[in-house]
């Protein structure tokens, strides 16, 4: 790996850990917000609606941004409005006032809408050039800043700190690390579009071939389950096991972190699994245990055994995402408009899904409204082998099908 694309990669990780990070942040203080902005569950899922429109806007204009400019700057403009929205969340939270923590999910919806595109399109471009798996481990760090958020939530939540001085700081740390990786990442990467009426003709025709891929539309099927499976856990597991299980809030924050580090220990090891087991079988392995923690969670009465649960709810959940985009990438031509595509579902799932969970909550509470959940990747199960049957043979192929490795 030349020296150029090695600091890209790096660059990469850098913008994967930075939403972990946040998304943890906030998170893991969902009781604390909740309680200073004196709302129900119910009003609580409104709250997070902004995060649901913002997710909305971003998804479905990152497509179009990314053909027309590039990844670089949706990256760029996505991942400060990520950092911003912590600042703008602690200052609602601080404000006790539920309209203005509703913008900075908004403005964090957008972001993570809108940059994780981007990034996983960036993500591809590398597997292509490298011919290594490499989108697993890019979703690793994703998960390793969930770890590293929670840990620091958790922290904060046992001495009572303040939510606006803990993402504030947060917002403070992650600006630094974007300034040191913003410049590592290359123009051009993603841009199919330019000026000439030949060139917008043949990409608006791109799409519509793509909705057409049968394959690609099974593909968005298991993404959507398993991107569903770990979004409700990061939106709602701490109330999920205040409410649902009768712990203290500190407690709830810890077992969200042990989601979180399974998350980061299945996608660190999702590469070499892949390239052994083929990823159809490690899907539908990923699926199974998954549907297992989450029905364990939702039906068990003790406080102990869901949390276990968890556990394997979190490995479960942890390579859906990049497997099913890198699955996306060499399902035929036109890889971008494929990744795109097939992330867009995913962060439809990921982050509009969970809101939506909250009126379910409300009225049934969050541990049956997690049955839904539960059925999704159930179906991820049977949907499994779209994702393709890779063996160890066809893992070590040569680069010339650099995504074929994972």
């Amino acid at each position: 790996m030349d020296p150029a694309t090695r600091r890209r990669r790096a660059a990469l990780f850098l913008f994967f850990l930075i939403p972990g990070l946040s998304i943890s942040s906030w998170v893991t203080r969902t009781p604390d917000i909740r309680d200073r902005l004196d709302v129900s569950t119910a009003q609580m899922g409104i709250v997070l609606f902004g995060l649901s429109v913002g997710s909305m806007i971003g998804i479905l204009s990152s497509g179009t941004l990314v053909a027309r400019f590039g990844t670089r700057p949706v990256m760029g403009a996505a991942t400060l409005l990520i950092i911003l929205s912590m600042a703008v969340i602690g200052l609602g939270t601080a404000l006790s006032s539920a309209p203005a923590t509703t913008a900075g999910l908004f403005l964090f919806g957008a972001g993570m809408g809108g940059g994780e595109v981007a990034i996983n399109i960036d993500g591809a471009d590398v597997e292509q050039i490298t011919g290594r798996t490499v989108l697993p481990t890019l979703h690793g760090f994703f998960s390793l800043g969930t770890v590293v958020g929670a840990a620091l939530g958790i922290l904060c939540t046992a001495v009572s700190f303040p939510v606006q001085w803990h993402l504030t700081a947060m917002a403070a740390v992650t600006a630094a690390m974007f300034a040191y990786a913003f410049r590592s990442i290359p123009h051009e990467v993603g841009k199919t579009r330019d000026h000439s009426s030949q060139s917008d003709a043949s990409t608006t025709q791109a799409p519509a071939r793509v909705w057409k891929d049968p394959r690609l539309l099974l593909i968005g099927g298991v993404i959507l389950a398993m991107a569903l499976a770990e979004g409700s856990a990061n939106d709602w597991l701490p109330l999920l096991m205040v409410d649902g299980h009768g712990v203290d809030p500190a407690l709830g924050s810890a077992v969200y972190t042990g989601f979180a580090a399974a998350m980061t220990i299945g996608r660190f090891a999702g590469g070499f699994l892949i390239d052994r087991l083929g990823r159809a079988p490690v899907v539908r392995a990923s699926a199974i245990c998954a549907t297992f923690g989450i029905a364990v969670v939702v039906f068990a009465d003790s406080a102990a055994l869901a949390g276990a649960a968890v556990l394997l709810w979190g490995l479960g959940a942890s390579l859906g995402f990049p497997v099913t985009l890198s699955a996306a990438a060499d399902s035929g031509p036109n890889s971008a408009a494929r990744v795109s595509l097939v992330a867009m579902i995913g962060y439809v799932a990921f982050l509009v899904g969970p809101p939506c969970l909250g009126f379910l909550g409300d009225h049934y509470g969050l541990r049956v409204a997690m049955i839904v959940v539960l059925a999704f990747t159930a179906v991820a199960i049977i949907l499994a082998p779209a994702v393709g049957t890779r063996s160890a043979a066809s893992a070590s192929a040569p680069a010339t099908e650099p995504t074929a490795q994972l």
